[in-house]
């Protein structure tokens, strides 16, 4: 596995993405380091998740599994 040089905050993936970043806050929370998903510290406590590459990868699939139970009231409320 190559080494990660870059991650994209939460804000900036739903840019890229095309999607609401409402949407991306409920789906991450599923996600896993292994997944891409990576937290990011800064001053004053401050802190977000972003993502690797593969993250953004494996973040579609999150938002279309998510999409595909709320569609089917399937949602369990995260």
């Amino acid at each position: 596995m190559a080494a990660i040089t870059r991650v994209y905050t939460l804000p900036l993936a739903a840019e890229m993405l095309g999607q609401d970043a409402e949407l991306l806050w409920e789906v991450y929370v599923d996600m896993e380091p292994e997944d891409g998903c990576l937290w990011v510290y800064g001053p004053d406590d401050q802190q977000i998740p972003a993502f690797t590459d593969f993250g953004l990868e494996c973040l579609t699939d999150f938002i279309r599994e998510h999409k595909a139970n709320r569609g089917s009231g399937q949602n369990d409320g995260r």
